[in-house]
């Protein structure tokens, strides 16, 4: 049984939360390995939750872009009405200053680890554990205890195999995990070979207009989703 460190980022008991799943639940969901309740590229992970936080951000209009010399650039907007804990988090963390993307990645990714399993355990989606290897160190494991995850997995399968268009929701939790370099850990749910391979990078240089109610928000999307490519690809995956 695999069994992953107490996380020291707890937002607390019954933190508020929009009625939506937020894509940053949906990619740390799939990312879950069920059958030995590791979370699939740990190592890179702080760059997919970072960049899956931002494109939520967006989404609700929380996060705006400019380009500078070149670079793209995102800064915090609006007014955060605290409805949910995980996109306070983000949205406080790039206050209040514009940051190129790959800064804002790093600013906030490595918050959310913690946060975003204690989302899912009050979801009902994962069961969490808590325990003492040797009677002394403190672990914790979690396990699948709703089928949203399944849900999810035969959605990105479809995708991925059977050459479905996916939603964009989908597509872009796709996008985040192939960026990772993690997608070859899916092997049992989805069959590794170079159609999977080409399939997943087509849909890392989407165009995700439809994931955003405006233009704007949507150059704001395509520009955290590409920059979180870049941004993994430079970082071996866990094997």
């Amino acid at each position: 049984m695999a069994q992953t460190p107490e996380h020291p980022n707890a937002i607390g008991d019954a933190p508020p939360m929009a009625p939506e799943p937020l894509l940053t639940e949906d990619v740390m969901l799939l990312l879950h390995q069920p059958a030995s309740g590791a979370i699939a590229g740990e190592n890179v992970l702080h760059y997919v939750l970072g960049s899956a936080a931002l494109t939520d951000l967006a989404r609700t209009g929380l996060l705006d872009v400019t380009q500078r010399a070149g670079s793209s650039q995102v800064v915090a907007t609006g007014d955060d009405d605290g409805s949910d804990a995980i996109l306070s988090l983000a949205h406080s963390a790039l206050t209040p200053k514009p940051r190129d993307v790959h800064t804002a990645v790093a600013l906030v990714g490595p918050k959310l680890r913690g946060p975003v399993l204690d989302r899912l355990v009050e979801r009902g989606d994962l069961g969490r554990e808590r325990r003492r290897v040797l009677g002394i160190l403190p672990s914790t494991k979690y396990t699948l205890t709703s089928r949203r995850r399944d849900e999810l997995m035969e959605r990105v399968r479809s995708a991925l195999v059977d050459g479905t268009a996916p939603e964009p929701r989908i597509g872009a939790s796709i996008a985040l995990i192939s960026a990772s370099g993690t997608l070859p850990q899916f092997h049992r749910e989805i069959p590794w070979s170079g159609d999977v391979y080409t399939r997943a990078k087509e849909l890392e240089r989407a165009d995700w207009s439809a994931m955003a109610a405006s233009a704007g928000v949507a150059g704001v999307v395509n520009a955290v989703i590409t920059n979180a490519v870049v941004a993994a690809a430079v970082l071996p995956s866990t094997q």
